[in-house]
C-alpha cells in the first residue's frame, strides 16, 4: 500500500480456519461485509473516486512487505473497527492490530487533552461481556442501535440465515454512519508506522485473568518547587507533573495510566511522597509497579532522602521510567548535574532500571518513546512480581499439581478497584454512544516542539 494512500477505515477480525483443503472460505461473509461497509462510507462521504474507504488485511496477508504495510494502514486509517467474536480475543494478531492503533488514540489525547475514541466495534458473533478483555470492556458504545436481532445474532447470524436481510442491511448502514461520524469527529493524526512484529498484544494472555499494574510518581507539587523551577510543568499534587508540556497537554500520570491498560492491566496511582514510609521490602509484593521519577525532584533535600532510602529496599518488581524533555530548557541547563544526582541517590533501582530498559532509566524524550518502551518496563517488572510474589496451596488440602498464585495478577485475587476516569477533571467528554470528543477546543501542536524520536534521549550520556 503506498504511504500517500490513508484508508478511512481499519476492518481488525479473527481469520476462520477452513474446515479441510478445498472447501469454501468462511471469511467470504467477513468479504462481504467489507465492500457493504465500502460501498456506505463511499456514499456518506466526499471521497473521491477509486480511493481505498477501507483497509482489510486478508488479501496481503501471505504478500511481500505484508508487516510493513499492515502497520502503515494502522499508522493512518482514521477509524479502527474490530469484529467482536470469541476468537477474536483469543486472537495475538488482533491484539496487536488494536495495541497499534490504540496508541495512536492515547498519544492523540494527550496533545489534545480530549479523549479520542476512534474505535468502533461491530459485532461479529456475540460476546459475554465476561469475557471481554479490559481494553474491550471500557469501550463506551451502544449496540442496541443498530437493531434487536443484531444483538442478539451478530452480524454473522443475519448475513447466514435466511429472512434476516432487512435486519443485516440495516445494522451495516448504522455501522458505516457511526465509523463516519467519529472519523469526521476525531480527526487522529497520521503516525510513523510501528514495527508490528514485535508490539505486544492489548489483550494480553488469551483467558487469563484480570492484571493489576501500581504507577507512583516521584516528583513536586507547583507548592514545593526547587527554588527557580518553572511552576508550568507542575500542578496541584504530583500526580499533575507533566514533563512533556507544551507538547503535551496531559499529565504523564495519565498518559501512562492509559498506556498500562491498553496492555490489559487495570491500573491504581498515588504519589511517592504519600506513599514513603509504607514500603514494607519485607512483605510479599501484591502487584507490580512503575515508578515515575522527575529528576528535579532530587533537588529537594528531603524528597531525596526519601528516594535514597526507598532504594535501599529490595523491590526488584517496581521499575523505574525517567522521563525527561530536552524541549524544556531548564532542565537542559542542568540534565548532567541532576541525571549525576539521581544516580547517587538511587543507584540500585537505576541499575536494575536499565537491565529492564536501558531507554527508561536514561531519560524518555517524549511520548512516543515512552509508548514504545512502556510495554518492556511493564513486563519486566511483571516477571519480577511473578519471581517474588507468595503462593499458597489450594484450600482443603487436595494435592495438586502446582500452587497457585493469589493476587491482583492470579486467579483468585481480590475484586480490582472500579475503574478511573480516563481523564483528569476539567476535561472533554465522549459521545457514550461511540461519538467524538465534544468540549473545549483542539490545541494545535507547536512546530517547534516536534517529537524527537531516538528511544532512550541519553542514551549517548549513560551515567
Amino acid at each position: 500500500m503506498p504511504a500517500s494512500v490513508q484508508p478511512y477505515f481499519f476492518l481488525s477480525y479473527a481469520h476462520t480456519p477452513r474446515f479441510g483443503a478445498g472447501g469454501p472460505d468462511p471469511d467470504m461473509w467477513v468479504e462481504r461485509l467489507y465492500r457493504d461497509l465500502c460501498s456506505h462510507v463511499m456514499a456518506l462521504t466526499d471521497l473521491p473516486a477509486g480511493s481505498d474507504a477501507g483497509f482489510m488485511d486478508r488479501e496481503i496477508r501471505s504478500g511481500e512487505g505484508w508487516s510493513e504495510r499492515l502497520a502503515q494502514a494502522l499508522a493512518t486509517c482514521r477509524v479502527f473497527v474490530p469484529l467482536f467474536s470469541p476468537r477474536y480475543f483469543a486472537s495475538e494478531m488482533c491484539g496487536k492490530e488494536w495495541f497499534a492503533f490504540a496508541q495512536r488514540a492515547i498519544q492523540h489525547g494527550a496533545i489534545s487533552n480530549q479523549p479520542a475514541e476512534a474505535i468502533v466495534p461491530a459485532l461479529w458473533v456475540p460476546v459475554p461481556p465476561s469475557q471481554l478483555p479490559g481494553p474491550a470492556e471500557r469501550l463506551q458504545f451502544n449496540h442496541n442501535t443498530f437493531g434487536e436481532r443484531y444483538v442478539t445474532d451478530g452480524l454473522y447470524g443475519l448475513i447466514k440465515l435466511r429472512g434476516y436481510a432487512e435486519q443485516y442491511e440495516r445494522a451495516v448502514y448504522e455501522l458505516a454512519k457511526r465509523i463516519v461520524r467519529v472519523a469526521e469527529s476525531v480527526r487522529l493524526e497520521s503516525v510513523r508506522p510501528v514495527d508490528y512484529r514485535v508490539v505486544p498484544s492489548a489483550f494480553g494472555t488469551p483467558s487469563g485473568p484480570a492484571r493489576t499494574l501500581h504507577v507512583t510518581v516521584a516528583a513536586a507539587s507547583r507548592h514545593d518547587l526547587p527554588e527557580g523551577r518553572s511552576p508550568e510543568y507542575y500542578g496541584e499534587s504530583a500526580l499533575d507533573w507533566n514533563p512533556y508540556h507544551p507538547t503535551s497537554q496531559r499529565p504523564i500520570a495519565y498518559v501512562a495510566e492509559d498506556l498500562v491498560r491498553n496492555l490489559n492491566y487495570r491500573t491504581t496511582m498515588s504519589s511517592f511522597d504519600d506513599e514513603a514510609g509504607h514500603f514494607d521490602g519485607k512483605q510479599p509484593p501484591t502487584r507490580p509497579e512503575i515508578l515515575l521519577i522527575d529528576r528535579w525532584a532530587v533537588d529537594d533535600e528531603q524528597r531525596r532522602q526519601r528516594l535514597a532510602a526507598f532504594d535501599q529496599e529490595s523491590r526488584p518488581w517496581i521499575n523505574v521510567v525517567v522521563p525527561w524533555n530536552r524541549y524544556d530548557h531548564q532542565s537542559r541547563a542542568r540534565e548532567n548535574e541532576l541525571a549525576h544526582r539521581l544516580e547517587d541517590t538511587m543507584p540500585v533501582k537505576m541499575s536494575q532500571g536499565r537491565a529492564a530498559c536501558r531507554a527508561a532509566a536514561n531519560g524518555v524524550a517524549n511520548m512516543e518513546t515512552l509508548g514504545q518502551i512502556l510495554p518492556q518496563v511493564v513486563e519486566a517488572a511483571a516477571q519480577q512480581f511473578l519471581r517474588h510474589a507468595q503462593v499458597y496451596p489450594p484450600a482443603g488440602g487436595t494435592p495438586t499439581e502446582r500452587p497457585r498464585l493469589l493476587g491482583p495478577m492470579g486467579m483468585n485475587g481480590p475484586p480490582a478497584p472500579p475503574p478511573r476516569a480516563p481523564f483528569p477533571p476539567h476535561t472533554a467528554g465522549t459521545d457514550a454512544a461511540g461519538g467524538g470528543a465534544t468540549g473545549p477546543g483542539h490545541r494545535e501542536r507547536d512546530a517547534t516542539a516536534d517529537y524527537d524520536t531516538d528511544r532512550g534521549d541519553t542514551d549517548d550520556s549513560e551515567s
